[in-house]
């Protein structure tokens, strides 16, 4: 099995980052650096079925099917992944942490199999870490410090 996992650390309190994650406004807005997609039915409630839908190209139709396992505020955010509608579940995991200056937020996707999944991991380790090292951060720092837009930064890289 096949597996990445990023740690960063982000200057902002566990709340601010927990919104940014589970927010279903803010996730494209810091997803689309790396192309990422929109949540469609996301709710962070154990049981909560819902998709991300992406831009499709050849051989994947541009949807990941997922389901929420474990939703603890501002904690963990753990959710099965599915690139196509037969592929058995992946499962990606947010860890927040409190740490002196910020939150540490430990990104872990796992359960990648075969060759097709070895090479999704590294397809996806490349695009997740995009996302957390520039969209995430350009998030956040829009974000008050109840995890609101500031009404001057209703779009972030160019959404």
């Amino acid at each position: 099995m096949s597996e990445f996992i990023i740690i960063k650390v982000y200057s902002q309190p566990r709340e601010v980052v927990w919104k940014a994650l589970t927010d279903p406004a803010l996730i494209p807005l810091w997803t689309s650096t790396g192309q990422g997609g929109r949540p469609e039915g996301f709710l962070p409630q154990v049981g909560t079925k819902f998709r991300f839908i992406g831009k499709p190209f050849p051989g994947w139709d541009g949807t990941v099917r997922c389901e929420v396992l474990e939703a603890q505020a501002p904690v963990v955010l753990r959710f099965t992944w599915r690139n196509k509608e037969g592929d058995a579940p992946s499962v990606v995991t947010n860890r927040l942490e409190d740490v002196p200056g910020g939150t540490r937020l430990t990104y872990e996707h796992t359960g990648f199999q075969g060759l097709e999944g070895f090479m999704m991991s590294r397809l996806l380790g490349n695009v997740r870490r995009k996302m957390l090292n520039h969209g995430l951060p350009a998030v956040l720092k829009t974000l008050d410090e109840h995890g609101t837009l500031r009404p001057k930064d209703l779009t972030v890289n160019g959404v």
